[in-house]
């Protein structure tokens, strides 16, 4: 049974769907929602994808909840008229979920969405001239809150723009905001937990992009994560891991993910489907925030 929107309690966007380019005229974009139990969080997020003033398609993957956020996911997509695809995959694990959706992706540009994020009108239409104008194979977004102020913005923006000048092969940005060119991340093997099954997923991938061409990173691009607090020891590395990647050269960039990092992963245990464990220690209702700059 579908569950309506205001039978739950949660986020919103402040922008209104766009009914007359969403799900409508050719497509150069697939955007790609994973999500596991996420149903206080998708109603914002979706109703800021409706709002996209480009046409795309939608692809939703329920990774086994237990929340019915399925359910919901597809109430919201009906009651914003937004067209989409919704796929169960039971496999545990955020790259099985990605791996589902990349499969049944058609178009020439992919964009990997979370499920709780805000992202502005022009997301896809700006990533996509970030990704034609440079010549690059795939790109990132920076991140600030909800209701970050046009200062906010600069300043994130700068940080990325010096953190991509100083390593330009390394990525800057999580999964909420990473955008690629579709061909070549099939090329590089694309999302597959047989290549790699564990966290950090964001970085190990951004990792195979590099070898095939220029990672972009624009200060037009942008999403706003909600800032929700998180318990992520279960996720996080260490000081020594964080510190090797940004310290080893590309050429021996394979050596320290599959020979030195993930082994230290799966000595702990920390497989893509431990990013389902996370609890959440606040839900907070984002009603009436915008994510546009002030």
């Amino acid at each position: 049974m579908l569950l309506e929107s205001q039978d739950y309690q949660g986020w919103n966007s402040p922008w209104e769907p766009n009914a007359t380019s969403v799900g409508r005229g050719p497509c150069a974009w697939t955007v790609l929602i994973p999500f596991f139990n996420e149903r206080n969080f998708l109603d914002g997020t979706l109703a800021s994808l409706a709002a996209q003033d480009v046409p795309f398609e939608l692809i939703l993957i329920d990774n086994g909840s237990t929340d019915g956020s399925g359910d919901v996911a597809a109430a919201i997509c009906q009651r914003l008229g937004l067209s989409y695809t919704l796929r169960v995959d039971r496999r545990p694990g955020k790259v099985n979920a990605l791996q589902s959706g990349i499969e049944c992706t058609k178009t020439p540009f992919v964009a990997t969405c979370d499920a709780d994020t805000l992202y502005p009108t022009d997301y896809l239409r700006k990533a996509q001239h970030l990704l034609e104008t440079s010549g690059a194979v795939a790109g990132g977004a920076y991140f600030v809150t909800p209701t970050a102020t046009a200062e906010d913005h600069a300043q994130a923006a700068q940080r990325m723009a010096r953190a991509a000048k100083l390593l330009p092969a390394q990525c800057h940005t999580g999964g909420a905001g990473q955008v690629f060119r579709t061909d070549a991340l099939r090329r590089a093997g694309q999302f597959d937990a047989s290549r790699w099954g564990y966290v950090l997923e964001d970085h190990e991938i951004m990792h195979r992009m590099a070898k095939l061409g220029r990672l972009a990173y624009g200060g037009a691009l942008w999403c706003a994560p909600s800032p929700r607090e998180r318990d992520r020891e279960s996720i996080r590395w260490t000081l020594l891991e964080r510190v090797l990647y940004h310290v080893t050269p590309k050429p021996a960039r394979d050596w320290f993910f599959y020979d030195f990092l993930g082994r230290r992963l799966a000595a702990r245990k920390l497989t893509s489907d431990r990013i389902r464990e996370r609890q959440f220690y606040a839900q907070t209702d984002f009603a009436n925030r915008s994510a546009t700059p002030a």
